[in-house]
């Protein structure tokens, strides 16, 4: 089977080396297997997905060098398959209407899953008839029964047993946009032909959800491959809500991304950066 990866940044502000990273290790496994590499931009993040960022995303990664086939996918030109999928699952009875916000959510929790407060099950059971926004939510339980034990394999940390219940039941549409990460990036995966999925460590837990939806929708599984993330000096991931420095930046300073490409290829980081450390099951450590 070719080999099919991707790098899939939101436009929701400008790529940095941490992005930078991602994008190599997708494209050089693509590249070194003889494979595609493709690029997504998930745009469905409402008013903070922006033109000018998607644009400067393409261009960051043309100017570390890195090549992509066939033209870059634009995420919101799939909405109606998402909103199609979450169709699909009421029909079957697999989600169900919220109304909760993200604030009533943490105040009732009762335990804290890989997302954060795992939402209690407020309105699972409510006889009620939406007359507003709402947020769709997967009957975890439900799902589970339909799909039965399920595994999944990952380059790096071998074979794993999916646990998507400790999540808790995901939001599968939100209360903006007819699909959350988790339902978008699953559909997308499948529709663009994606054998080894490329993302960051901190990603890992997601996949026991991810590897749940494939079944559900009876979508082809492929392998994933977790790789270390980048670090500032705090041990804190690079982020764009913290303003870490962006490419764009070193693009206009006139530095050669070309040169800074090879550079994180041979581990060679700015003296404030490091690379995180896998622990057993792909995890940050």
């Amino acid at each position: 089977m070719e080999t099919v990866t991707r790098f899939a940044p939101s436009p929701n502000g400008p790529l940095h080396l941490g992005h930078a990273w991602s994008a190599i290790v997708a494209h050089d496994l693509a590249r070194a297997r003889g494979g595609r590499f493709l690029v997504r931009i998930e745009d469905i993040d409402g008013a903070r997905s922006r033109a000018e960022f998607a644009e400067s995303a393409l261009e960051d990664l043309a100017w570390l060098g890195l090549t992509w086939d066939g033209p870059a996918i634009r995420q919101s030109e799939r909405v109606d398959t998402h909103a199609a999928a979450v169709e699909d699952l009421k029909a079957r009875g697999l989600v169900y209407p919220c109304h909760c916000t993200r604030a009533e959510v943490a105040a009732a929790a009762r335990k804290i899953g890989p997302d954060g407060p795992v939402y209690p099950g407020t309105c699972r059971d409510a006889a009620f008839v939406p007359t507003g926004p709402v947020a769709w939510r997967l009957h975890m339980d439900r799902a589970l029964a339909k799909a039965g034990p399920l595994t999944w394999y990952d380059e790096l940390a071998g074979e794993q047993v999916a646990n998507p219940g400790l999540f808790g039941d995901v939001v599968l549409a939100r209360k903006d946009a007819p699909g959350s990460y988790h339902l978008a990036v699953t559909l997308d995966d499948a529709a663009d032909g994606v054998t080894v999925v490329t993302r960051g460590a901190d990603l890992f837990a997601s996949t026991h959800v991810h590897r749940l939806l494939q079944a559900l929708f009876a979508l082809p599984v492929p392998q994933w491959h977790h790789h270390a993330l980048l670090l500032d000096e705090t041990g804190e991931k690079l982020a764009k809500r913290r303003g870490s420095p962006s490419l764009f930046d070193r693009r206009l300073a006139g530095e050669d991304g070309r040169a800074l490409a090879d550079a994180l290829r041979a581990g060679q980081l700015p003296s404030n950066l490091t690379f995180s450390r896998l622990a057993n099951g792909g995890e940050n450590a």
